[in-house]
C-alpha cells in the first residue's frame, strides 16, 4: 500500500477560496476544488519513494561474506537507512556506517542501488535485517539472515578404536556440532552389512544407521572392522571419524588337506587357514620338534585374507626320503595357541610301478630256473638217493633277500613264490626217490611173465609128439 502526502499548496490555495467564497457560490466550485485536489495528489505521489524489488532472505555459511541489496526509486531528498531490527540497533545512514563493527560497509551505485556488505559473517549476525526510507510514515523492507555452520566432529565426545572379547558388547559414541544440528550416521567402511541384535533371537541388518550411539551386541569375529561415523547438516562439507573394533579370540587352525603325498625329487605345498585375533605368532615343526626355517629347499610365506585371517604355507622343493612325515602348523597369540597336523608321505612316480613289476618278474624267473638247476646238479649218493643241501637253499634264500624289494606287499609276494618253489621240488624229489622201486617191480614181472609162456610153450611140444 502506498501512503500519500498531499501537497501544502494546494491545500492552502483551497482553504483561501473556501473562505471567499459565498454560500451560493460554494457548491459550483466545490467539484472544480476537488478535482484540482486529486491532480495535485496524483503528481505528489508520482514523486515519492519507492521500493523496485523486495529485500530477499540470505544463507551463508560462517566465515563467508553476506549481501543485501536495497533499490529504491524517487528517492529525492530523502535518505536509506540500513537497522538491525532483531536488536534495534542502526548500522548505517546513507553512505555513512553508524556502527564501530568493521566488518561492515555500505556502497551506493549513484542512482537507486543500495547495498550492505557484511565481511567474515559470524554466528551473532544472524537475524532480521531492515532497508528504512525516512518517509512520513516510514517505508521499509527486512528481510533474514541465516548463518550456517558446516558440521564438525567433537573428539572429546567421541569414541576412538576399541577391543572387545568375542560375545561382548561394544558401544560406539559419535557427536558433532554445526547450524542445522548435524545428522549422526553410521557406516561399515567395507561397505558390509551392520548387525543389531535386539533380544536372544532378534538380528536386523542395515547397511546404515543413524544415532549419536551404535550398539554391537554378542559380537562375532566377522563384525570386526572398521566403522565410519558420518556427521551431515546440508551445509558442505560433510565430516567423518573412521573407528576400529578389534575382537579377541582364541587362534583357530584349519588345515584343508592333512594327508598329502607326493613323489621324491617333486616340489610339495602344505597349507593351514589360521584365525587369531590379536595377530598370532605363526611356524612351521616338524613332528619331532624341530623348527622349520626358510632356506634354499623351503618356502615360507603367509596370505592375509582378512584382519584376522590368514593362509600360511609351507613350499619344499626336491623333495628327499627325509622330508616324509608329520608337519605341524602352529598359532600363538596372548589368548592362547593351537595347531594343525598334516601328514606327508610318499608316492610312486608315474610309469615307475609297471618297471618295477617287470624287473621283480623277470628276477623271480632266473631265480626260479637257477634253483631247478642246482637240484639237479646236485650229488648222488652210493644207493642213488637225492639229498638237499642246505648250502644251496641258502645260497637260493640269500639271492632273493638281496633282490627283496622295500616294500612291504613284494616281500610277502616273494615269499610266497619261494614256499611255492618248495613245494614243488619237494614233489619232484620223491618223484626220483620213488622211480627206481618201481623199475624192479616191472623188472621182475617182465621175468616172471616170460618163466610163465617158456612153460606153456613146453607143454605145447608135448602134446604134441
Amino acid at each position: 500500500m502506498i501512503n500519500r502526502s498531499y501537497c501544502p499548496c494546494c491545500l492552502q490555495y483551497m482553504i483561501k477560496l473556501c473562505l471567499h467564497l459565498k454560500s451560493q457560490q460554494y457548491n459550483i466550485i466545490r467539484w472544480h476544488l476537488f478535482v484540482i485536489f486529486l491532480l495535485c495528489n496524483c503528481i505528489v505521489s508520482a514523486f515519492e519513494p519507492d521500493f523496485v524489488i523486495p529485500l530477499e532472505n540470505v544463507t551463508v555459511a560462517q566465515g563467508r561474506d553476506a549481501t543485501f541489496t536495497c533499490v529504491v526509486n524517487n528517492l529525492g531528498g530523502h535518505r536509506v537507512a540500513w537497522i538491525k531490527a532483531d536488536a534495534k540497533a542502526i548500522l548505517a545512514i546513507h553512505e555513512h556506517v553508524i556502527t564501530n563493527n568493521d566488518r561492515l560497509s555500505v556502497t551506493h551505485n549513484d542512482y537507486n542501488t543500495w547495498t550492505l556488505n557484511i565481511r567474515n559473517v559470524k554466528m551473532e549476525d544472524a537475524g532480521k535485517y531492515m532497508c528504512q526510507v525516512n518517509t512520513d510514515p516510514m517505508k521499509m523492507q527486512t528481510a533474514m539472515l541465516e548463518v550456517v555452520i558446516p558440521p564438525d566432529i567433537i573428539n572429546e565426545e567421541t569414541s576412538g578404536d576399541m577391543m572387545v572379547p568375542e560375545g561382548g558388547s561394544a558401544k560406539l559414541v559419535c557427536r558433532a556440532r554445526g547450524h542445522p544440528k548435524p545428522k549422526i550416521t553410521w557406516r561399515r567402511e567395507d561397505g558390509r552389512e551392520i548387525i543389531a541384535r535386539n533380544g536372544a533371537h532378534q538380528k536386523t541388518k542395515a547397511l546404515a544407521v543413524e544415532g549419536e550411539m551404535l550398539t554391537l551386541s554378542k559380537v562375532t569375529r566377522s563384525e570386526m572392522g572398521a566403522y565410519m561415523c558420518i556427521a551431515s547438516n546440508g551445509v558442505p562439507p560433510s565430516v567423518s571419524k573412521r573407528m576400529k573394533l578389534q575382537v579377541h579370540f582364541h587362534p583357530l587352525v584349519q588345515v584343508p588337506n592333512q594327508l598329502v603325498g607326493a613323489p621324491v625329487l617333486t616340489d610339495v605345498t602344505l597349507i593351514c587357514n589360521v584365525e587369531a585375533s590379536p595377530k598370532a605368532i605363526n611356524y612351521w615343526q616338524r613332528e619331532n620338534g624341530e623348527m622349520i626355517i626358510a632356506g634354499e629347499r623351503y618356502v615360507l610365506t603367509e596370505k592375509e585374507v582378512n584382519m584376522y585371517a590368514v593362509e600360511m604355507i609351507l613350499h619344499i622343493k626336491r623333495l628327499q626320503s627325509t622330508d616324509f612325515g608329520g608337519y605341524k602348523c602352529i598359532s600363538k597369540n596372548s589368548i592362547g595357541d593351537t595347531e594343525g597336523t598334516i601328514r606327508l608321505y610318499e608316492m610312486e612316480r608315474p610309469g615307475k610301478k609297471t618297471h618295477r613289476d617287470e624287473d621283480l618278474n623277470e628276477v623271480t624267473k632266473n631265480e626260479i630256473v637257477l634253483k631247478e638247476n642246482r637240484h639237479e646238479d646236485s650229488a648222488r649218493n652210493q644207493n642213488g638217493r637225492l639229498y638237499k643241501e642246505r648250502g644251496s637253499d641258502a645260497g637260493i634264500y640269500g639271492s632273493y633277500a638281496s633282490h627283496t624289494p622295500t616294500k612291504q606287499w613284494e616281500l610277502v609276494k616273494l615269499i610266497t613264490m619261494s614256499t611255492l618253489i618248495a613245494l614243488l621240488t619237494s614233489t619232484r624229489n620223491l618223484f626220483l626217490l620213488l622211480l627206481p622201486l618201481s623199475s624192479t617191480n616191472d623188472s621182475n614181472q617182465r621175468s616172471n611173465n616170460d618163466r610163465e609162456r617158456r612153460k606153456t610153450k613146453s607143454h605145447l611140444n608135448i602134446n604134441a609128439s
